[in-house]
């Protein structure tokens, strides 16, 4: 970051609350002791109170302490270029790296952080999510600051940093305290953005609130003058300086050296000239400067407020429409009047001329471009925008220049905003590309590339608006072109939207109506695949059979030779499991969709097949294949910077998966995992109903209904259900939850209602929702004959899937319904299915059921020994009091010793 420039440091006036809180933190920093710590300081003031002066000297002191000093500063012009702070406190710690020294620096978050912090260019491919993005900044950070500890993080003018940097920052700070990092920050408290709220509100180690800035006294002032006009200033000049400038520092400062360049008498007769003098330094006394300084130096400086902060000469030189030596001049004239900051006398002469220009305040280079004519401004930002293409600085810088022209029907600002919104969107900036789309599309487009824009405009928004998604995607669609290409795209994109915002049944339409209209053949199976995807998804469907059939006969006869075929037979894999069909369809399907790779990550598809391919290996009790493929598919998500929905699914079903295995403290482990990235999604999003039903299906399994129902009452899990089919069963899980509460009546209601909403669908395999199973539970009490006959239906269904694990299952809780004489034929069977499937946990109950049938001491104690395993902590409860009664006792070292069926 360029730093503002000064002739010299001043003493600094009636701050030393806030110097010693420096002082305390850096202490505290670069103690070498065991209390060394971070910390976070925030200062507040309005415009011209001393933040940048006091941030300035928190840079001293922090050299001083040979700390790493990492420095930025937000700009009322740059506000709309993404990661311009973050590049600032970055790139430079990086400079002179070369792209293998980068790679290996940055690991496997290079291709996630380095477009954005303009280290590299973006990669091909799906661009990162922005929480993907917002981790892999953190991770950077925290090793720079771990390998320069201790560092001092200095950020200026935080209220005009861009929101992409800001709102990292401002969930990075309370990590400063557990690190070597003082993180400082300071800024106008009025203009600071909601998404920064942190920097308001966080203490830091020693307590602290944000330190406001407070306007100077009179004595101070009085101060001010005399250490810079002569200490035989009398007092009435010096009151008379702090009553026109109000205590306000920046403006004392300017006032003093304005009586010194005037050499002004700092007498009381003199006092009545101050306020004009100080009128001269803002609003329109600035103006009025300004021009008396000759028409090229004027526009030079309009230039130089239109470019914003770090300006290069030659670049305000070209918008400004001056010669090299025109500019030298006017860069003096505005040098001497202190409307451009001087160049540190430190500096050497051709350095100067190098370094980027800089106003002496923001509140200057705010004024003069405030007081550019408004016609004037807009044409200064189009020669601006084409001015830093051609000086090789990109399309993205050019776009910020560009969203303040006014539309003119321009090609080259259409292909400009394109390039710009590309280059952001992968970089995993898409609200920028958003912005940067709709000005293209006011342009606008010609008449043939109005759909592409819509179209890119959509993707844009996909994650922030995805009702405007909605709007932009159904606009592109009605506007006339013959790309059929793009017009598939268009569709795919518009169904995915509908049926992330929970519109299935709107995202099968929109592919229906395509489908017949599209001549070409691959095409046309790609929208089917589609349409056959969201109609596995939607749970009111209206005639699930009939697309079930459509699928396989399609499926069948499919040899699974490019990437969409392959789709479609994952699908049929997935429609045989929930129908029951036989374990060895189910798998043979699958077996032809992994023949060869299958990417969970593939830029144009969504990675609810890869997921579904998965799973139906878990349900076909090969929970060991299901776990590779989602080892490989977390791996996946995690390099392309998916962090958010997607790695949260991936985590929540792999804790269903180590559920189904019996590893429930593992389970729990991952499903809190998924829980809270779910969390940053939103609630009662899918993955949010994914989470939370897993959660509590782990936790009802150890023992813990009560932990279960305040998870579920705090996350709101109930009525209504989502639209969107989700495994295990969200309606069935909160009825399983409601049984462990002794609710049976309010559990076999729920129960019903899946009854009534799955069977038309066909879906009728109780290993992958096992209702029957549950209310032949809940009705036992009052119809035992109807729980009889539910849990013998089951049974049935689970046999002719073949599934052991839901074999198993079943006929335990048809046992738990059974007439007196059946249960132990039943839990006997039960156990024996159980003992060849890798679900120890229902082997284990199996094992306590038929230990307190048969009062067998050694049953329990193995039944004990397999919950002890799982991490079932009830069921040990429960089986241990089962062996008490008996007679039983638990050994110490017995119980370890007695190994359940392995789980495989």
């Amino acid at each position: 970051m360029t730093e503002r420039r000064t002739r010299k440091r001043r003493t600094m006036f009636e701050r030393d609350t806030e110097l010693t809180a420096v002082d305390e933190a850096l202490d505290q920093l670069t103690d070498p002791g065991p209390d060394a710590g971070g910390a976070l300081l925030a200062f507040s003031g309005p415009a011209g109170l001393g933040k940048t002066t006091l941030l300035g000297e928190v840079r001293r002191r922090a050299h001083a302490k040979a700390c790493t000093v990492l420095a930025a500063r937000g700009g009322e012009q740059e506000q709309s270029q993404p990661f311009h702070v973050a590049r600032q406190l970055i790139q430079p710690q990086l400079a002179g790296t070369s792209d293998a020294e980068l790679r290996e620096a940055l690991g496997s978050w290079y291709s996630i952080v380095g477009p954005a912090l303009g280290l590299c260019a973006a990669e091909q491919g799906a661009p990162p999510d922005p929480q993907g993005l917002r981790d892999g900044l953190d991770w950077v950070l925290t090793h720079l600051v771990v390998q320069r500890a201790p560092v001092a993080l200095v950020l200026d003018d935080a209220h005009w940093a861009d929101p992409e940097s800001l709102s990292w920052l401002a969930a990075f700070a309370p990590r400063a305290e557990h690190l070597p990092l003082l993180l400082v920050v300071a800024y106008r408290p009025d203009e600071l953005p909601a998404h920064a709220e942190a920097f308001r509100t966080l203490p830091g180690r020693a307590g602290h609130r944000p330190l406001t800035l407070a306007p100077l006294t009179a004595e101070a002032v009085s101060g001010l003058v005399r250490e810079a006009v002569g200490e035989h200033a009398d007092e009435a000049f010096c009151r008379e300086a702090w009553a026109v400038t109000t205590g306000n520092p920046f403006e004392a400062v300017e006032l003093t050296a304005k009586v010194r360049d005037k050499g002004l008498a700092p007498v009381e007769a003199s006092a009545p000239l101050l306020r004009d003098l100080a009128a001269a330094q803002r609003g329109s006394g600035l103006v009025a400067r300004l021009h008396s300084l000759g028409p090229s130096t004027v526009r030079f400086a309009w230039a130089c407020a239109v470019l914003g902060t770090d300006i290069p000469r030659d670049l305000a030189a070209r918008v400004a429409g001056l010669g090299t030596e025109e500019a030298v001049d006017a860069t003096r004239r505005l040098r001497d009047a202190r409307i451009l900051s001087a160049a540190a006398e430190e500096t050497a002469a051709d350095e100067a001329d190098e370094a980027g220009l800089e106003f002496v305040h923001p509140l200057i280079a705010t004024a003069i471009y405030r007081a550019i004519p408004d016609a004037l401004r807009v044409a200064l930002h189009g020669k601006a925008a084409a001015a830093v293409v051609d000086a090789g600085l990109g399309p993205s810088a050019a776009a910020r220049h560009l969203l303040e022209t006014h539309p003119e029907n321009d090609p080259w600002v259409v292909r400009t905003l394109r390039e710009a919104a590309g280059e952001n969107l992968r970089a995993g900036a898409p609200e920028a590309a958003r912005r940067q789309l709709a000005r293209a599309l006011r342009e606008p487009p010609d008449f043939d590339e109005r759909a592409a824009v819509l179209y890119e405009l959509g993707c844009a928004s996909l994650l922030t608006e995805p009702a405007n998604t909605v709007n932009h995607l159904r606009a592109a669609l009605a506007e006339p072109f013959e790309d059929p290409a793009l017009r598939q795209g268009i569709v795919i994109r518009l169904a995915q939207v509908l049926s992330h915002s929970d519109r299935l049944a709107a995202a099968s339409e929109c592919l229906a109506r395509e489908i017949p209209h599209t001549q070409d053949v691959r095409g046309r199976l790609r929208l089917q695949s589609e349409q056959f995807m969201w109609d596995a998804f939607n749970a009111a469907e209206p005639d699930s059979p009939a697309r079930s059939r459509r699928l396989a006969k399609l499926a069948d006869r499919l040899s699974g030779r490019d990437l969409t075929e392959r789709y479609v037979i994952g699908l049929r894999a997935w429609d045989a499991c929930l129908r029951g069909e036989p374990v060895d369809v189910v798998l043979h399907h699958a077996g032809r969709v992994l023949e060869t790779e299958f990417s969970w990550a593939y830029e144009d598809r969504g990675f609810e097949v890869p997921v579904l391919v998965a799973m139906v290996h878990m349900y076909a009790d090969r929970p060991e294949r299901a776990e590779e493929l989602f080892e490989a598919g977390t791996a996946e998500f995690e390099r392309q910077g998916w962090r958010g929905a997607h790695l949260s699914f991936a985590y929540s079903l792999r804790a269903y998966i180590r559920y189904r295995r019996g590893r429930l403290a593992e389970a729990e482990e991952l499903a809190r995992a998924g829980l809270r990235l779910a969390e940053r999604v939103g609630r009662r999003t899918p993955v949010h109903w994914y989470a939370i039903a897993i959660l509590v299906t782990t936790l009802l399994a150890r023992g813990r209904a009560d932990e279960a129902w305040e998870l579920a009452r705090e996350h709101e899990y109930g009525e209504p259900f989502p639209s969107a089919v989700v495994f295990p069963d969200s309606q069935t899980v909160y009825a399983e939850l409601l049984l462990a509460r002794g609710q049976a009546k309010a559990a076999a209601a729920e129960l019903e209602a899946v009854d009534r909403r799955l069977t038309p669908r066909g879906i009728q395999n109780p290993s992958w929702c096992p209702w029957r199973l549950h209310l032949a539970r809940a009705v036992a009490g009052e119809d035992p004959a109807r729980a009889r006959e539910l849990a013998e239906e089951a049974v049935r269904r689970a046999r002719a899937f073949g599934a052991a694990s839901g074999i198993g299952q079943a006929l335990r809780v048809a046992a738990e319904v059974a007439a007196p004489r059946d249960r132990a034929a039943l839990l006997e069977e039960a156990v024996q299915v159980l003992s060849a499937s890798p679900a120890a946990y229902e082997l284990a109950l199996a094992l306590a059921a038929l230990g307190e049938e048969r009062g067998d001491a050694e049953l329990l104690l193995r039944a004990v020994a397999g919950a002890r395993a799982c991490g079932a902590d009830g069921l040990v409860a429960r089986a241990a009091a089962a062996l008490h009664v008996l007679g039983g006792t638990l050994p110490r070292g017995t119980v370890a010793d007695q190994d359940p069926a392995p789980a495989r």
